[in-house]
């Protein structure tokens, strides 16, 4: 899943895609590069970040959906927490709705989705984008994302959301301590026991950050080995910034899953 932020205040991207051009220009890259989806969002959920309006949101998304469309018959997803958004991001030719809020945020989204016969990413975070960071705390944070995950995939399919096209996202980052993300990462194979395609989104974010100094330009040997880890440990979807060296890195991952199959 290739990342392509069209928002002003995004965490790596910034504004370098907020105009249709640049945005229909990187995308095209991800799909060169073997993006299987591209992951279309208006509003920023880096940490501290504010809520912008359906309006605001649906003027940066739709054009870029559109275009994408024209050029792709590969999926693409918008990456909101709002019904309205999520609408017309299917009316301009989208697939699946990336929730961070897996549904939460807006009671109308789940049957949207359903209605539509889309595909929906719900995402655990503990908090909100503007303050989940402040003082995030888990007992035992795979325990709780576990129980989180199964009833959001539970309230998903009775609102009738094919559980085929249903994948889960840890959250990563999402009001999580270093060392939460870090368990996420060395424990996933335990989310596999949900039943549905795990999704992980590590890519440049502050936890892969050896030193003090450290920013999101210089992580990416550390987003690579992340996305390799997480398909050794079970995940199906990685989504990513650079889609084409990260599928270097996950066919080595591939290939030693493949290797430690059972013989049939």
């Amino acid at each position: 899943m290739g990342i392509l932020n069209v928002t002003p205040d995004s965490f790596y991207d910034g504004a370098r895609h907020a105009q249709l051009s640049a945005a229909l220009a990187r995308g095209r890259v991800m799909l060169a590069e073997g993006a299987d989806l591209l992951d279309v969002g208006g509003e920023s959920s880096r940490p501290g970040a504010q809520r912008v309006s359906a309006d605001e949101e649906c003027a940066r998304v739709v054009p870029v959906i559109a275009a994408l469309r024209r050029e792709t018959d590969r999926a693409i997803s918008v990456d909101t927490t709002k019904a309205t958004v999520a609408a017309e991001a299917f009316a301009s030719g989208a697939d699946v709705v990336n929730d961070i809020s897996a549904g939460r945020f807006d009671p109308a989204m789940l049957r949207l989705v359903a209605e539509r016969g889309a595909g929906i990413v719900l995402m655990h975070m503990q908090g909100v984008p503007a303050t989940m960071q402040v003082a995030p705390h888990y007992e035992d944070v795979l325990a709780e994302i576990e129980v989180f995950l199964r009833e959001r995939a539970h309230e998903a399919r009775t609102a009738g959301i094919d559980p085929e096209r249903i994948w889960l996202d840890p959250g990563i980052g999402f009001g999580k301590r270093r060392e939460d993300n870090l368990t996420i990462l060395a424990r996933l194979g335990r989310l596999t026991t949900l039943g549905f395609p795990l999704l992980i989104g590590a890519s440049r974010k502050r936890f892969l950050a050896i030193s003090a100094d450290d920013t999101p330009d210089d992580r990416l040997a550390a987003s690579l080995a992340a996305a390799a880890l997480a398909v050794v440990q079970g995940a199906s979807i990685v989504r990513v910034h650079d889609v084409g060296m990260t599928r270097r890195a996950v066919a080595l991952a591939d290939a030693l899953n493949r290797a430690t199959q059972p013989a049939a």
